[in-house]
Parts: structure tokens; C-alpha cells; sequence
């Protein structure tokens, strides 16, 4: 037998249910893991509460899309991985390649990762490299790959370039190290002077608290010289579009991610001059290639606090609060 948590979607983060139930088998094709350590992310929230009405599987869907897990067991057929081995699932797991992504994600249409043992068809799966823990192998999935699509899928990051990433969450702090070990500089904002601090013990050029100064676009501005940026990590959402705008220069993208603050920026997408890159997290080839630049760059993803499975409740209320670093994660030993 073995945990698994559940969630109602669309009812609440009060309906997550923790219960017992057996451990599947592996068929053809197919390799049974054991999953060590997951992490949040705001998708999660959304299709707890609803908030994309249809996202969550009905009527309950087994929540989390991003984990580290070890091989168990492989079914017949299957040459890619074998027990022992340290993987983690990508995020999509039929969209292997090329640039449409597929629909069918974890911990939304399908079930996700919030439980001790799974079933993944082996090509679904990515190794996980020694060189990382299974905490920072959780954080790759999602957060981490959405970061490095928007700094490599559509325009190439380059030394000297100038980002700028909103929050502190789990995508912005991936892409201040990961633009960082491109050689480009990262402005931050934040409504948190402390965290603003840490950012900056990671790299972070230029700290802005949009709290103390409302007109965040304007001192950003004058702190660059006027210099513009190219490219904007935007995990707000439609409300900062004219200003991230504003900010970018001739070739600049928007990378259009979230929606913490509102609408999703690619509900502007066609406006006239605007280089708007919707961001779909990313194929497991794009998965490969960025596992690859953090071993090779020594980057350790940031995992701020770590509840049990037993505490996944209280594990998104942490989330819901803000008051996290990078990313929240979830104990599956």
C-alpha cells in the first residue's frame, strides 16, 4: 500500500484528501517508480480552486505535476530506464518534441505526482543526474523549464542582455540563475525587502520593491539609463502589460507565463509591435537540454521550505501566503 493524495477540482484546497490505496504494476512500456520529494506550483492552486474552470481532471485528480523519483520496477519492452535509476517525469508527458505543446498534463487532465509510487510510460521520463537532490530535481518539471523556454526557446538569452523577472516564486528565482549563467544581467521586483536581499546573494543586479515605489516601470527605467530590456519574465499577468512593454527594446519579448496578479498577457497577444512569446513549459528534449546547462553551470535550484505529504494542505496555504523563496516542497519518503 502507499500514500496519495487527492484534490476535488475546482472545490477547494480544503477537499484534499490523503488516503491509502495500492501500489500499481507496470505494463508494457511502462517503468513503476517511487517518488522521493515534490514541489508546488501556482498551476496547483488553480486547479484546486477552479480558477481555469476544466483544467483539473473531474472529479478528483491526484494534484502536483513536478517530482524526483527512483525505478522500481519496468515493464516489458523497456530499454530506456531501469531500476535504481534517478529520474523525473516531464511535465507533459506525450509531448516529447517539437514546438506544439500537448494538452495532457500532470496533475491537471491527467494525475500528477502527490503520491509514493506511480506508473509513467518510460518515455516520459528524464534521468536526473547525481549531481542534483532529489529536492532540486523536483523543481525542474515546471517552474525550471518554464524558465529556461522563455530565456531559450524563442529569443536566445546573450551575455549583456538585461531580464527582468517579477516575484520571487519558483519561475522567477530559475530564471535569475539560469539567465545569470547566461552571462546576462536580472532586475527583480518584489514587495519584500528580504527577499529582495536574497535574490541579490544569487545574482540578482538590481532590486526594485514595488511596494515603496508604486512606479516600479519608471525607477527601473532610471536605474538602466534608459537602456532597454529583452526580455521580461511575466508571471503577473495583462495588469503590467503596458509597462513591461514599455521596458523593452527593439527585438525585446514578453514572456507571457503566469497569472498571480490577473489575466494571462497572452490575452493581448497580436498587438501591434509587440513581441509576445506565450510560454507552454516545454518537451522533454528542452527538458534534456536544460538538465544538462545546470549540471554544467553547478546551478542548485532553490527549494524555500518542505512539508510532508501528510501537510499538503498546509502546504498550499504556504504557497497562497507568499511568504516562500523559490519554490515549496513536498516530503514522499
Amino acid at each position: 500500500m502507499m500514500k496519495q493524495a487527492t484534490v476535488e477540482s475546482g472545490k477547494g484546497i480544503e477537499t484534499i484528501a490523503i488516503r491509502e490505496v495500492p501500489v500499481p504494476r507496470p505494463g508494457p512500456g511502462e517503468v513503476l517508480v517511487r517518488i522521493k520529494a515534490a514541489t508546488l506550483n501556482f498551476r496547483d492552486t488553480i486547479v484546486a480552486k477552479g480558477l481555469i474552470p476544466g483544467l483539473g481532471k473531474e472529479p478528483e485528480v491526484v494534484p502536483l505535476s513536478c517530482c524526483a523519483a527512483e525505478v522500481v520496477e519496468t515493464g516489458s519492452s523497456v530499454r530506456r530506464m531501469a531500476p535504481g535509476d534517478r529520474v523525473v517525469p516531464i511535465f507533459a508527458p506525450f509531448w516529447l518534441t517539437g514546438s506544439t505543446p500537448d494538452p495532457r498534463m500532470l496533475g491537471g487532465p491527467i494525475d500528477g505526482v502527490a503520491r509514493q509510487y506511480a506508473i509513467f510510460d518510460a518515455e516520459s521520463l528524464c534521468h536526473l543526474p547525481g549531481e542534483l537532490g532529489d529536492l532540486e530535481g523536483a523543481t525542474l518539471a515546471c517552474a525550471t523549464l518554464t524558465a529556461w523556454s522563455a530565456l531559450t526557446a524563442f529569443r536566445p538569452t546573450g551575455a549583456g542582455d538585461w531580464v527582468l523577472a517579477h516575484g520571487t516564486g519558483g519561475v522567477s528565482i530559475a530564471a535569475l540563475q539560469l539567465a545569470k549563467a547566461m552571462g546576462a544581467n536580472v532586475a527583480i521586483t518584489s514587495s519584500s525587502d528580504a527577499k529582495l536581499a536574497r535574490a541579490a546573494s544569487y545574482g540578482a543586479d538590481l532590486c526594485i520593491n514595488y511596494r515603496t515605489t508604486p512606479d516600479w516601470a519608471a525607477g527601473l527605467r532610471k536605474a538602466l539609463g534608459e537602456r532597454p530590456l529583452a526580455n521580461v519574465i511575466d508571471t503577473v499577468g495583462a495588469m503590467q502589460f503596458d509597462d513591461n512593454v514599455s521596458l523593452l527594446g527593439d527585438g525585446g519579448q514578453l514572456s507571457a507565463i503566469g497569472m498571480l496578479g490577473s489575466d494571462f498577457s497572452w490575452t493581448r497577444m497580436g498587438e501591434q509591435g509587440v513581441n509576445l512569446a506565450p510560454i507552454g513549459v516545454g518537451n522533454r528534449e528542452q527538458h534534456e537540454a536544460m538538465t544538462a546547462f545546470i549540471v554544467d553551470q553547478g546551478i542548485k535550484p532553490v527549494v524555500d521550505v518542505v512539508y510532508d505529504l501528510d501537510r499538503l494542505q498546509d502546504a498550499y496555504r504556504h504557497l497562497e501566503s507568499g511568504q516562500f523563496f523559490g519554490k515549496v516542497g513536498i516530503n514522499l519518503l
